[in-house]
């Protein structure tokens, strides 16, 4: 009867506005029913039947097509300058990617550009896509739920219609019902309600586990932002770099924390860091968020939910710590697991910063900042060459050795851990149902480094003739740091310098940005195809295994 009322029908009385206003409100509900399936189904479909690659392969495409519009359509900061399409397109891709790779200088970017690129920053950060993740796993067990209470209907009035057959069948004495089998509950049953309730709380988990994350994304963004605001409007000589900038302290502090939480890298002045390598309390206030952000995240996580247990005594957080791979979240990994990702973290930093002291200490971009400047400089350009890409160096001035050391913390991936642990066990859970499907097409994949060297022939391949005539610049390690550095999604770049020019071009200036913005037009969708690619790379972790070299 409730589909009726969705037909149209005419008042008996037009004129009361009452009836009216029933009316209306029913078109609407019928309007609005249509919708919210159609908007379920999408759900089921992407949630089910679409592998998560396509659906973030999906999501980051069309947030690519709408950022390039709303970049294009706002206006830059001088009208002396316009960036070309391919350079707004992208910058789009570099920062939604979290790579920070640039064409072109950042001051030329207004404050509403600024905004822009700071949601880019912030949609496209891991957290944040691991949090929407979460979001699409709540769905799977809300419609697997829906759909076994409908099977569970449907065998209650199958039951209970033969019920009553039964029923009459015994007032007539055609069928005995044993005594003994009735007094205990069946076995089955009991298994079933068990189930149930481990299902039920598996959920309650990872819905209370979005909570945290979401929990996390803020108090980290807030407390951030307010504390590099703080520090800019206390230290003269970090707001006079800004005010002769013409950049302001709320969109600055903003940008800037986004930015360095999500590894980016991006900084709204052409010299990135370097122009604030003497502020040694703002590099100080950067730092941990670039190690919470992403190679630390993990852990940090843990601790948070283990303290959440300790304090709230909820069983969803004890369920949290003792089945992290039944949840199935990427970031939730056990405690021993964490701790062990902790200690390969923090040796990393320490072997490239004992390095780094040793070839750079009396480097020319280190003069005139005394021993405490300089120690905590070079702790911040070492936790930057994981995946974050902030830079207080010009990395064309950096040795040889430490750029190759360099070149091997952008390739490896954030939870990469030295000390061996048996993962097994929560890594089946995760790839599930779909392992035997995806078994085959995983072993045709190549290796992400085979993936790498292809990339590699491709530039050179589209910047022969540069190479040629402008060895010095466009050579191959600088090519291969460049791609390195897009496929780490970490925004290292030696950049372009007119002193190497082999034929000095007379109108030659060296400018604030990436290499890459030296390359042809066909470099530059390459090295956007590596930005995807790296996004993406925890997809083809499996890829290679099919070739064998003994």
């Amino acid at each position: 009867m409730k589909k009726l009322a969705c037909f149209p029908k005419k008042l008996e009385d037009d004129s009361n506005p009452v009836d009216n206003i029933n009316h209306s409100s029913t078109k609407l509900s019928c309007f609005q029913r249509p919708l919210r399936g159609l908007f379920s189904s999408l759900l089921y479909f992407l949630a089910f039947q679409v592998s998560p690659f396509w659906i973030q392969l999906s999501y980051f495409t069309t947030l690519s097509l709408l950022g390039y519009l709303a970049l294009k359509v706002s206006k830059p900061r001088t009208t002396s300058f316009m960036p070309s399409d391919i350079d707004m397109f992208f910058t789009t891709v570099s920062s939604l990617t979290v790579s920070s790779m640039s064409t072109v200088e950042m001051e030329v970017f207004s404050n509403t550009q600024l905004v822009i690129m700071t949601t880019l920053m912030l949609v496209g950060g891991e957290v944040f896509t691991s949090m929407l993740g979460l979001q699409f796993m709540r769905s799977k067990y809300i419609r697997k739920a829906n759909r076994e209470n409908r099977v569970e209907l449907a065998s209650i009035d199958y039951n209970s219609s033969n019920s009553r057959i039964f029923s009459g069948q015994v007032e007539l004495g055609l069928v005995t019902l044993p005594q003994a089998q009735n007094d205990q509950p069946s076995p089955n049953i009991e298994k079933e309600i068990e189930a149930s309730h481990g299902e039920h709380l598996k959920y309650q988990s990872i819905k209370c586990l979005g909570y945290v994350v979401l929990f996390y994304l803020l108090v980290v963004h807030v407390i951030g932002s307010a504390m590099v605001a703080l520090y800019l409007n206390l230290v003269p000589s970090a707001k006079e770099v800004l005010k002769n900038k013409g950049l302001r302290i709320l969109t600055f502090s903003v940008f800037t924390v986004v930015s360095t939480f999500s590894n980016c890298g991006f900084i709204p002045t052409n010299e990135n860091m370097v122009v604030f390598k003497k502020n040694s309390g703002l590099l100080l206030v950067l730092i941990p968020l670039l190690l919470v952000g992403n190679t630390l995240f993990a852990p940090s996580l843990w601790v948070v939910i283990w303290v959440m247990a300790k304090v709230t005594r909820r069983v969803e957080f004890n369920y949290m710590l003792k089945n992290s791979g039944g949840i199935a979240y990427d970031h939730l990994l056990p405690g021993l697991y964490s701790c062990l990702l902790a200690i390969t973290v923090f040796g990393f930093i320490f072997v490239q910063f004992l390095l780094l002291c040793f070839m750079e200490w009396n480097s020319g971009d280190l003069a005139g900042l005394n021993s405490y400047q300089k120690i905590v400089g070079l702790l911040f350009q070492t936790i930057n060459s994981r995946h974050a890409g902030e830079s207080i160096f010009d990395l064309s001035n950096i040795s040889s050795a430490v750029l190759v050391l360099f070149v091997l913390m952008m390739y490896l991936p954030p939870q990469t851990s030295f000390l061996p642990i048996n993962s097994g066990d929560q890594k089946t859970l995760q790839k599930g149902e779909r392992k035997t499907k995806k078994k085959y097409v995983e072993h045709l994949l190549l290796s992400q480094l085979s993936y790498l060297v292809i990339f590699v022939i491709l530039i050179c391949i589209t910047e022969r003739e540069k190479m040629k005539e402008d060895p010095l610049n466009f050579n191959v390690l600088n090519i291969t740091i460049e791609i390195v550095s897009a496929f780490g999604n970490v925004g290292f770049s030696t950049g372009y310098h007119c002193r190497l020019q082999l034929k000095p071009e007379p109108h030659c200036k060296d400018l604030c940005y990436g290499f890459v913005g030296r390359w042809s037009g066909a470099g530059k969708f390459v090295l956007m195809l590596v930005m995807f690619f790296g996004r993406l790379k925890k997809f083809s972790m499996q890829g290679g295994r099919a070739w064998k070299l003994d």
